[in-house]
């Protein structure tokens, strides 16, 4: 048995959701008489009235009811996949929120590897760290480490765990003895001295820096020492160009991806989710290399 054309039922549904021909037409931009011969030929074709005309106006009958139980739930899940398949999920920029220290030192220099595998994906990068409100920040997914209780909604993937250590300019005798500090992680050199076991040491001069990334900016011109992620400093232990005086210590956080909703197999969030824990198991394999 041939089913109705997709047209004629589109046409139906619409006359019988508004309860109007004159209606239908309005929504579905043709003429009255078109809408009117669409469901002509459904009758004709299923061999059965649908409307009740009277009085210039139309009604649905029995079988037309019937029928607009099943042409109302097949639009409407068709209206919510087209919805679906033109949101942004679809499309090809994904927005991520990430730490700004760990964007800039870590992340950034890595991207080429991340558009050689996927050139189809054009990554934006907004540079923030705590909680986040993906409603209002409008971003895809988060790069977070756990010091602060996200939402219960909020879907988390571990990525890997947090590694600090005392970072300083290799012979920089002179200045070693300076402490520099952050605002952002205030606790950072005391939970090194925790998890390091290490003896405190007695600084004779602390500088505190807003930012992760000035402090490190400020170890590399030699102005001290600071406690720093193994992720913010990878490429400077990898040049050389600072030196991990006691190597470094997992200080029991861990980064973590968060989304607002499941990410799907083979998705953007997805492929971006298996490159930075891929890029992350690297940067922890050789920073435990290093170490012996």
């Amino acid at each position: 048995m041939k089913t109705p054309s997709l047209t004629s039922l589109r046409f139906f549904n619409s006359a019988a959701q508004t309860g109007s021909f004159v209606n239908a037409a309005e929504q579905l931009h043709v003429t009255h008489s078109a809408v009117s011969r669409q469901i002509r030929l459904l009758e004709d074709e299923l061999g059965i009235p649908l409307f009740e005309r009277r009085n210039r106006a139309v009604y649905l009958n029995e079988a037309g009811r019937y029928l607009y139980k099943t042409t109302s739930s097949i639009f409407e899940q068709l209206e919510e996949t087209v919805s679906h398949l033109r949101s942004p999920l679809n499309n090809p920029v994904l927005a991520v929120s990430c730490e700004p220290t760990i964007a800039m030192k870590w992340l950034i220099p890595r991207l080429s590897h991340f558009y050689a595998l996927h050139p189809e994906i054009t990554l934006h990068l907004v540079a923030a760290g705590g909680a986040i409100d993906f409603n209002k920040e409008g971003v895809d997914l988060a790069f977070r480490r756990n010091d602060f209780l996200w939402h219960k909604n909020i879907y988390a993937t571990k990525i890997c765990d947090e590694r600090i250590g005392a970072v300083v300019k290799p012979n920089n005798i002179h200045y070693s003895d300076k402490q520099l500090t952050t605002l952002s992680r205030p606790q950072a050199w005391q939970d090194w001295y925790q998890y390091s076991g290490m003896q405190q040491s007695t600084y004779t001069h602390t500088s505190q820096y807003e930012h992760f990334y000035l402090a490190i900016q400020a170890t590399l011109a030699g102005l001290g020492t600071t406690i720093a992620s193994f992720l913010m400093v990878q490429d400077e232990l990898k040049d050389q160009q600072l030196i991990a005086t006691h190597g470094f210590v997992k200080d029991n956080s861990s980064y973590y991806l968060l989304s607002p909703s499941e990410i799907m197999p083979d998705s953007k969030q997805d492929k971006f989710k298996n490159w930075i824990i891929a890029e992350a198991e690297k940067c922890a394999i050789e920073t435990e290399r290093s170490q012996g």
